[in-house]
């Protein structure tokens, strides 16, 4: 009989403690959101690691929170865990004795932050143990957000108001996808919004998108927006196609809020044959970016009334566009708060900084999340982060192969 195969000397130096290992992740599913910080350093120790901490990204996307209270947050913009986080790439960092590899916490495709882990060196071993570290408090902190008003808090450094918390409580992750699509959104002021808002979902292989506008800038216009995105994944999990979510919206509206509307576009990808059906209710045309250029005038439809209208007012029917997608095509989706921010001295962002930004940064090879991060960055700096109208940002991608 051969003897066993004998354990490598760096196999040696990171043993696992399975048993323990097995005791922190059933303690993980009871843990209360701010005992993930100690439970991290335990689970890491059973691992043969030295030490994890966890960092969240802030709601703007500009800072990491620490989930240690007794720690300070690190910059994204300039910082090893920052460019983890841009990249969703490990990066391992000389630290005494020893390194930290940041490695970017993602639950699915939404970016939350990164997780800083400690140990003697970056072999083979340690990267993978550190990478499964990652992957598993990314589903706890996924999980136990949906219920804790103490992570909730953590990501923010400002105040928000009452309207604000109002439509942040429907929205979805910033970023959802499968291997075919992706959708990411971003929505601007993060504390102070009221009308505008987004929405995205992935039902099998169909990707459902939604951008709103409501008119104006009160409790009531987050009221009509809340309204109107309940209404419509109200229908579309009943199983209605593009024409009856958006009838739904439309009875919903008139119904309980009569006095109130609002303009959107609803989109319906089928992410197998690239079949794109879509509504526009009186909002700016979505746009076609392809091969790094917008093709002009590709989306444009004929006007329609915004949702919510009743009476003589109401439609008698919604008209659904159709057309087929290129692979790599990307469809932008934007509110008009993003075109018309002005800076000091009047200019507007406009239509063609617009997407001259993000065809630039995608070309760059930025990821669509990343891209739409700086490009939110860099219209708040237009406008000296003052913005005098809700800005919404939702940008898909399909990528069949």
């Amino acid at each position: 009989m051969s003897d066993p195969p004998q354990a490598s000397a760096g196999s040696d130096a990171a043993a696992v403690d399975e048993g323990r290992l097995e005791e922190l992740i059933i303690e993980a599913q009871t843990a209360l959101p701010f005992e993930l910080a100690a439970l991290a350093d335990r689970c890491a120790a059973a691992l043969g690691l030295d030490s994890a901490l966890i960092y969240l990204v802030d709601l703007q996307q500009r800072l990491f929170i620490p989930l240690d209270e007794a720690l300070e947050p690190l910059s994204v913009a300039d910082s090893s865990a920052g460019w983890a986080y841009r990249t969703i790439s490990p990066r391992v960092v000389d630290a005494d004795d020893g390194v930290t590899i940041w490695v970017p916490l993602v639950d699915g495709a939404e970016r939350l932050g990164v997780l800083a882990v400690r140990t003697s060196s970056p072999d083979g071993v340690r990267m993978r143990r550190s990478r499964m570290l990652a992957h598993l408090f990314a589903m706890l902190i996924t999980s136990k957000r949906a219920y804790s008003d103490w992570l909730a808090a953590r990501i923010r450094t400002a105040a928000m108001g009452l309207p604000a918390e109002m439509v942040r409580a429907f929205l979805p992750p910033r970023t959802i996808g499968s291997r075919r699509c992706v959708s990411t959104a971003v929505l601007e002021p993060a504390y102070d919004i009221a009308g505008d808002a987004f929405d995205h979902s992935v039902v099998k292989n169909v990707l459902h998108t939604m951008i709103l506008d409501s008119m104006g800038h009160d409790l009531a216009s987050g009221l009509t927006t809340s309204v109107a995105m309940a209404a419509a994944r109200n229908t579309r999990r009943g199983g209605g196609d593009l024409a009856d979510v958006v009838g739904s919206v439309d009875q919903a509206l008139a119904r309980w809020l009569p006095d109130h509307f609002c303009t959107g576009v609803l989109c319906r990808l089928d992410a197998v044959t690239g079949v794109l059906r879509w509504v526009n209710c009186g909002h700016p045309a979505p746009l076609l970016i392809r091969s790094e250029r917008v093709v002009h005038g590709a989306l444009d439809s004929p006007p329609q009334p915004p949702i919510g209208l009743a009476g003589e007012l109401a439609p008698a029917a919604r008209q659904v566009h159709e057309t087929t997608l290129e692979p790599g095509d990307q469809i932008l989706l934007y509110t008009d708060g993003v075109v018309e921010a002005r800076d000091a001295n009047g200019v507007e962002f406009g239509l063609d900084r617009f997407t001259d930004f993000i065809i630039r940064s995608s070309a760059a090879g930025q990821r669509p999340a990343e891209v739409l991060r700086l490009l939110i960055h860099a219209l708040l700096d237009h406008q000296r982060h003052r913005l005098r109208d809700d800005a919404s940002i939702l940008l898909f991608e399909w990528h069949p192969r």
